[in-house]
């Protein structure tokens, strides 16, 4: 993929901004931005290998998309991640959030902040296809189909 068809180049192309270091984002910032990456991935994989109609991609993609499907993720992808993917794990996972999910226990939610951090800061690293290698790494692992 040259330069034109990534994301990432496209938006700082078009929006022209000071450039940032990315380990200055707060780890909540780099989890809501991962977690819209993360569920990019998983709604892609899901339009592609789903049929019939919307409410089924969204019953599939609610089983993923959940904190304790993404605990399960991080856990298993652990063992894979560089010093520095593990310390943009840890900073999401121990981030002090104001809120936790309904159906999530404790853990669980921050393990997966955790999670959304790690595809916040690949994202902007512009390593995304590192992301969805993770990402394929421990489906299979997990043994998780679309």
């Amino acid at each position: 993929m040259d330069k034109s068809e990534n994301l990432l180049y496209e938006i700082h192309h078009s929006f022209p901004m000071p450039e940032k270091d990315i380990r200055t984002y707060s780890p909540l910032k780099l989890a809501y931005l991962g977690d819209a990456v993360f569920e990019i991935i998983i709604r892609t994989l899901i339009t592609e290998h789903t049929g019939g109609p919307v409410k089924n991609l969204h019953k599939k993609t609610s089983s993923l998309v959940n904190a304790k499907t993404q605990a399960e993720l991080a856990a298993t992808m652990m063992d894979q991640l560089t010093e520095d993917e593990k310390s943009a794990y840890r900073r999401g996972r121990n981030a002090k959030a104001s809120s936790v999910a309904k159906n999530a226990d404790i853990h669980d939610y921050r393990s997966a902040t955790g999670l959304e951090a790690l595809f916040g800061y690949l994202f902007l690293s512009g390593r995304s296809a590192r992301a969805v290698a993770l990402l394929q790494y421990a489906m299979e692992q997990r043994e998780f189909t679309i």
